[in-house]
Order: structure tokens, then sequence, then C-alpha cells
């Protein structure tokens, strides 16, 4: 049985889950049309899936509990998922990081994690959460509109100069209620 629960300074290791891949199939296009975000899909056909994974991060956990809090989820005292909130000062509280081991994908976890999340935005006085994902994250950006968050804007220069020049970032927004 899965368990979310917040990470404490007696399982800090656990914020050092690593990292795994995941498939890019697609691109969403966000469009801003009379005051309304909307998007369509791009889905590539299957002889142009890749998979991509991140660099594993490294976190200290030390350093950062100031302005950071860890939610865990946990088959029996394994961590096989992890959500990093960190304080901002808008009134959302940002989502920094998100990843569920690849064997447990699909089952509810990030779910689980993204509703945790919800809470402990409340609890500490903002009114939702808010992240980004990368444009040709086409599965990330799909499971935060199914969690219930909204776009709320993009970012088209953010990898100028970089490996990842035709990336944008898609900004998601979810109230909290």
């Amino acid at each position: 049985m899965i368990s979310i629960r917040i990470i404490d300074r007696a399982h800090k290791d656990d914020i050092n889950i690593p990292n795994q891949p995941f498939k890019l199939f697609g691109l969403m296009l966000p469009s801003y049309n009379n005051g309304k975000w909307d998007h369509t899909e791009l889905c590539f056909p299957p002889e142009n899936h890749t998979e991509m994974v991140f660099p594993d991060e490294n976190y200290d956990y030390d350093k950062m509990i100031k302005d950071h809090a860890f939610i865990g989820a946990y088959d029996g005292e394994a961590c096989i998922g992890l959500a990093i909130m960190r304080q901002d000062f808008f009134r959302y509280m940002y989502l920094y990081d998100l990843k569920v081991n690849a064997k447990y994908r699909g089952k509810g976890v990030g779910a689980m994690l993204i509703e945790e999340a919800k809470k402990l935005a409340l609890k500490q006085g903002y009114i939702g959460v808010y992240t980004q994902g990368q444009d040709n994250n086409l599965g990330a950006c799909l499971f935060y509109l199914k969690c219930g968050f909204e776009i709320g804007g993009i970012n088209t220069h953010i990898y100028k100069g970089t490996s990842q020049e035709n990336k944008k970032d898609i900004f998601f927004y979810c109230d909290a209620k």
C-alpha cells in the first residue's frame, strides 16, 4: 500500500531518489486567445518517440529545508516518489520537482503527491500550486491538466543559447480549494 508523508530529517536521504527515463512522444502547443489559454497536442509517429532522463540532482536536505518541503510516496519503507515544494513570494507555492519511480507510474502515485502538495500549500497560506513543464514532455503536461492544473503562461526564451534551444516552458497553476 502506498503512503504519502512529509520527509523529515531522519529520512533525508530519500529526497535523492534517482531520476528515471520518461517517454517523449509529442508536443503541447499552448495558445492564448481572448484572455483564455488553450492548447493543441502534436503527437509524434511511433518511430519518432524518444526517451529522456534528467541528471540526478544531489539535493541537500539541510540547505534546502529552510524554504522547501519534501513530500514522499512510500511503498513500505521504500521512497518511490517525490514532490519538492518551494516557498514563493506569490500566492502560489512552487512545485519544484516531481518524480515517480518508473515501476509505479500510471498507478496514481503522482496524483497522490499533487493532492498532498495542495494541502501543504493551503496549510502554509498559499491559494494553490504552480509548476512548469517542457512543451516536449507531453506526458507531464497532460498529467498536470488531468490533476486540475490550468495553463497560465509560457516562456519561449528560457532555453535560448543552450542545447535545448527549441524547447519552451509551460506554466501550470492549480487552486488548492
